[in-house]
């Protein structure tokens, strides 16, 4: 996506106080705020994080809620998960593997023949982004440009950020530009690919994504507010505002885009929810409460044409280094104004969740979280001398 856009960062936050009332939540650590307020010293607005690891859990808060505002965020507040909601979906279609009804060799022409789709494309390629489709929310041209989508950057992000889409709308828009690629033969990463997913698990289970999500996460998880892709611009609870700072005619601009249709991203990145919500799935998905431990190392497998990224089936595969390990994580951005964090340890036993929001900083949050991340990372994964 482009750097005019909120893109799939990452991000974190300094805790000012325990959160009251959370279980063996931990004494106040300073280590991580000083790790994270780096973040908000970088000019993102605000930010909450949970870490849960061998020393309990910790949650904190740094910046505002809200621009204008000495409110700082909830600490368990709402906030939309971007592509972090690509994990979620990808467990989905790995246990209807499980259960026989799909397999990953499974040509999904055969089930989504409305489309014409290529019939070498399966199950495995969507979910590892090798399928080929154009990405319908942009791509990057021959020469490195960025060339937006079904929504453009700048004014036309915000002048459509509350129209609604139907996912079939988003899947036949990709399917009028040329594939990138032959399907199988290599790696990009394509938001088009979750939106098929999605279709797919419907038109498998004779239900919606939502009902599905329900039934096979949220309430066997107990999560309490983890919400499906739909068409509601409203966070629904506590949440931080986000916003969207953009060149118009010449002049700099910043609005606030906390209000934005899901629907445009759908179960590529449309979902809300908590960093304890999020903290629970994860953890649970790694522990192997949700997949077969066969399908789980499957997921966890990078495919070689993804590179550094090393993506699996709807999960990074990053390396930290000596004396930190490996940790599994799929973070995200929404439209535009938020960024969600998810790492874990394959163990599920260490887990970072949380999200930061976009203010009115003149910055690039693509290269103002690198750095911070960097350290951040090294703080709750790493042992001290590895982080020091």
């Amino acid at each position: 996506m482009s750097r005019k856009i909120f893109l799939p960062v990452v991000a974190g936050l300094l805790a000012t106080a325990v959160m009251p009332g959370v279980a063996g939540a931990s004494a106040a650590r300073p280590e991580l705020q000083q790790a994270i307020q780096a973040f908000v010293d970088a000019g993102f607005a605000g930010a909450q994080m949970r870490v849960n690891d061998e020393r309990g859990e910790w949650v904190g808060n740094a910046g505002v809620r809200k621009l204008g505002s000495p409110v700082k965020p909830p600490t368990n507040g709402l906030f939309r998960l971007g592509s972090s909601t690509k994990t979620f979906v990808a467990t989905m279609v790995l246990q209807l593997v499980a259960e026989g009804e799909l397999s990953l060799d499974t040509p999904v022409a055969g089930h989504l023949t409305q489309f014409g789709l290529d019939e070498r494309i399966t199950v495995k390629m969507l979910l590892q982004h090798t399928s080929g489709v154009y990405n319908y929310t942009g791509e990057l041209d021959a020469e490195g440009n960025f060339v937006p989508g079904i929504i453009g950057v700048g004014k036309d992000l915000v002048e459509q950020r509350l129209r609604s889409f139907r996912q079939e709308e988003l899947v036949r828009f990709a399917l009028s530009k040329p594939a990138r690629f032959e399907p199988g033969t290599n790696w990009s990463y394509s938001n088009t690919n979750y939106t098929l997913a999605q279709l797919l698990i419907e038109k498998v289970t004779g239900r919606s994504f939502a009902e599905e999500l329900d039934r096979r996460i949220v309430k066997p998880l107990g999560l309490k507010h983890t919400l499906a892709p739909s068409t509601r611009t409203t966070i629904p609870g506590p949440h931080s505002h986000g916003y969207y700072r953009y060149e118009d005619a010449g002049t700099w601009k910043v609005v606030d885009v906390t209000r934005q249709n899901p629907s445009y991203l759908g179960a590529a990145g449309g979902m809300i929810a908590t960093s304890e919500d999020l903290h629970t799935f994860f953890s649970a998905l790694n522990s192997g409460k949700l997949l077969p431990a066969g399908l789980l190392t499957e997921m966890r497998e990078p495919h070689p044409q993804s590179g550094a990224l090393r993506y699996g089936l709807g999960v990074f595969v990053q390396d930290l280094g000596p004396n930190c390990g490996t940790v599994l994580h799929h973070n995200g951005s929404a439209l535009a104004g938020y960024a969600s964090i998810m790492y874990s340890t394959p163990d599920g036993k260490k887990t970072l969740t949380g999200s930061i929001t976009m203010g009115d900083a003149a910055i690039d949050p693509s290269q103002a979280v690198t750095k911070p991340m960097e350290n951040l990372l090294k703080t709750v994964f790493c042992d001290e001398e590895a982080a020091s």
